[in-house]
């Protein structure tokens, strides 16, 4: 990540309402220059919505923002001309082909002419599509329409590039392709904004904000997320049925939380109001099968999970 102590994007107190619905409330952060800064929430949460108040396509009711300097409601063609974005359905066209997408694009965001052919072949390059140039969009799978998507998204360079889940609905493999492609955009100097429901992408991001019902929660490292986020200790419950193992947990004196991870329960737990082997006895006691109980270390999902509760 670059160092640099002018930040890429500011968000102040961004608000954003609906008649009576508040779907962003006095939103604040900031994102370094280079970095990836990975941005999370249930669905409805206002992740789309902010992304949208900083590339300044809505108009936030209150609070302010900033992308590379320029106020994204005073000066939103300078914020647009400067960034690069991807929709959660970016506006490719089918009945085009590869390069012919690429062409559009490019004529789109107005890359100089003599400029054109050696920039396509590059995103051609990029997103591994050499010899399909010619391939109509209808023909791609999902992970090659992502790539291109990609290419479309950053054919003028932009410095900051704005992500909304682009791997939603897309296979592990090519999701970590298109990772692999974030990675070399950080390390060349672009700033990256990405909204993911993916905790394994989260933990690759240099820093992670956490929405939750139009409010920011969380914004930190995951490293620091994973440690200053919980109340108590975490409990991994080997256990069957678990879905009814974490139900009934829930409900105890002393749990702040249980969640259901697979076929496994994640128990965070107040050490002075309760232990971990009095609860494998009342499950026991329940009729559950305890396989074991072992204390674990939180990841990045029992971070978020503790701060959403918290946040109840």
């Amino acid at each position: 990540m670059a160092a640099n102590a002018e930040p890429a994007v500011v968000a102040e107190n961004l608000t954003r309402t609906f008649g009576d619905f508040t779907a962003v409330d006095r939103v604040s952060f900031l994102v370094k220059k280079g970095e990836i800064f990975g941005f999370l929430g249930p669905n409805g949460s206002g992740k789309t919505t902010t992304i949208r108040m900083l590339c300044g396509i809505l108009p936030p009711s209150a609070g302010r923002g900033q992308v590379l300097g320029f106020d994204i409601t005073g000066q939103t063609e300078e914020v647009k001309s400067r960034i690069g974005y991807m929709s959660q359905k970016f506006s490719l066209y089918d009945d085009l082909t590869v390069g012919e997408n690429l062409a559009f694009f490019a004529g789109l965001y107005r890359v100089p002419a003599g400029e054109r052919p050696r920039r396509l072949q590059e995103l051609v390059a990029m997103a591994g599509l050499e010899g399909r140039e010619s391939v109509l969009l209808s023909n791609l799978s999902g992970g090659w329409r992502q790539r291109l998507a990609l290419g479309c998204a950053i054919v003028h360079r932009p410095p900051v590039l704005f992500l909304d889940e682009p791997t939603a609905g897309v296979d592990p493999a090519s999701r970590r392709q298109f990772w692999d492609l974030i990675y070399e955009l950080a390390e060349g100097g672009v700033t990256v904004f990405v909204t993911t429901h993916y905790m394994d992408e989260a933990e690759h991001c240099h820093s992670v904000a956490l929405m939750y019902g139009g409010r920011l929660i969380a914004c930190d490292s995951p490293s620091r997320l994973r440690q200053d986020s919980l109340r108590g200790e975490l409990w991994e419950f080997a256990c069957r049925p678990a879905a009814e193992a974490a139900d009934l947990l829930r409900g105890q004196p002393g749990v702040v939380e249980a969640a259901l991870y697979g076929l496994l329960v994640h128990v965070e737990l107040d050490p002075a109001r309760q232990s971990a082997a009095l609860l494998a006895d009342l499950l026991q006691a329940g009729g559950f099968a305890v396989q074991r109980y072992r204390p674990i270390r939180p990841s990045l999902e029992d971070a978020f999970v503790s701060l959403i509760a918290q946040a109840d």
